[in-house]
């Protein structure tokens, strides 16, 4: 253990030649869900510009995340990617699990895990990390599993198919200096894991509903995730030591008053509508419609702030 910790040690401290940042979000199948979905990738490519450092930023979303630009895409990162480059590849959107195969919903076809694993593995970044925050992305585990790999998914099984909110956290994550638990200066993927993990519980204790969501990370090469990664169980040790990303102008900027409080109103937007659509089933379909409208609306005019 001694000897493996001193490797990822000396593999941090020897800086890697590039960081490929991949960003893919799906389709949403609803205005409200495309409309969040591209709102996110798009952050996402925002905080990581912002931050600065070594990132070789990508994002596909809308009509154009379909599984031919996905390929052609981590294709092309394959042919140039050395084996001390470092590789984070983030999927927003909706997944489905069939009890044996889990796929994200694309325009066109579909995308499985095991066909995004033959791409990975392909890759020789000997340091990779992928984020499936879509529903049922629990049951892409077994697929997506490798020794060099850090895991983290948004639902511990491929059951779990609600819509999730772990997105909106790591998210937040990114952006948050609080996540910087070791204050080093640098947001680790198990410091964004645990940060968005403990927002999304308590996004469901403050709405008084059922989790329908349940974040694991994996990073042993093993194939079974942990809700609690810890020198009991033999998860996080990777994951603490993999750098996701040097804070940066991006958080300098989140932390004034004026950014704070737009990020606040958008969070408290962000929960007006995750509230709308539970009771959908008890209003009346215009009602619903018109309130949805006037929440999208206000929540695209509130982003437009934060992106001034």
């Amino acid at each position: 253990m001694r000897r493996l910790l001193a490797s990822f040690l000396f593999a941090v401290i020897c800086a890697p030649a590039a960081t490929y940042y991949v960003t893919i979000a799906g389709l949403g199948g609803e205005p409200d869900y495309e409309q969040h979905f591209e709102m996110w990738a798009s952050d996402i490519e925002k905080i990581l510009k912002a931050s600065g450092g070594e990132g070789k930023i990508e994002t596909l979303k809308g009509a154009g995340a379909t599984r031919v630009a996905i390929s052609a895409l981590l294709g092309k990162i394959a042919g140039e990617a050395t084996a001390q480059d470092v590789l984070v590849v983030m999927l927003i959107g909706h997944g489905t699990f069939n009890g044996f195969d889990y796929k994200i919903n694309l325009p066109g076809p579909d995308l499985s895990a095991d066909d995004l694993a033959k791409l990975l593995d392909k890759i020789r970044a000997s340091r990779q990390l992928v984020v499936n925050m879509t529903s049922a992305s629990g049951g892409s585990i077994n697929a997506l599993v490798h020794p060099n790999r850090v895991l983290i998914t948004a639902t511990k099984t491929g059951s779990e198919k609600n819509a999730t909110v772990f997105t909106r956290y790591w998210l937040e994550a990114l952006r948050d200096p609080a996540a910087d638990t070791d204050k080093n200066d640098t947001i680790s993927a198990l410091e964004a894991f645990r940060y968005a993990q403990q927002k999304t519980a308590n996004f469901y204790e403050t709405q008084k509903r059922l989790a329908t969501e349940h974040a694991l990370l994996e990073d042993t090469g093993v194939g079974i995730g942990v809700r609690a990664p810890a020198a009991e169980n033999g998860n996080g040790l990777r994951a603490a030591a993999f750098p996701l990303l040097r804070l940066g102008s991006a958080q300098a900027a989140a932390a004034t008053p004026e950014k704070r409080k737009l990020f606040d109103k958008k969070e408290e937007l962000e929960q007006e509508i995750d509230k709308l659509k539970y009771q959908k089933a008890a209003m009346p379909a215009e009602e619903y419609k018109k309130g949805l409208e006037a929440l999208l609306l206000e929540l695209a005019k509130t982003q437009e702030e934060l992106d001034k």
